[in-house]
């Protein structure tokens, strides 16, 4: 029931993660701070289909 994610800088709009999460556990969109390398610094990296 796992399945992937990408996740996109809130800042650049840059795809720069990819992700696993369950889709019966955690119904909302995942929203991590990770490191940006664009940007450079850390940025909330939000999920987008």
């Amino acid at each position: 029931m796992r399945e992937n994610v990408t996740l996109q800088c809130s800042d650049c709009k840059r795809r720069n993660y990819t992700s696993t999460r369950n889709k019966k556990k955690q119904t909302e969109k995942t929203e991590l701070k990770k490191f940006c390398p664009f940007c450079r610094k850390h940025t909330l990296h939000k999920e987008v289909k």
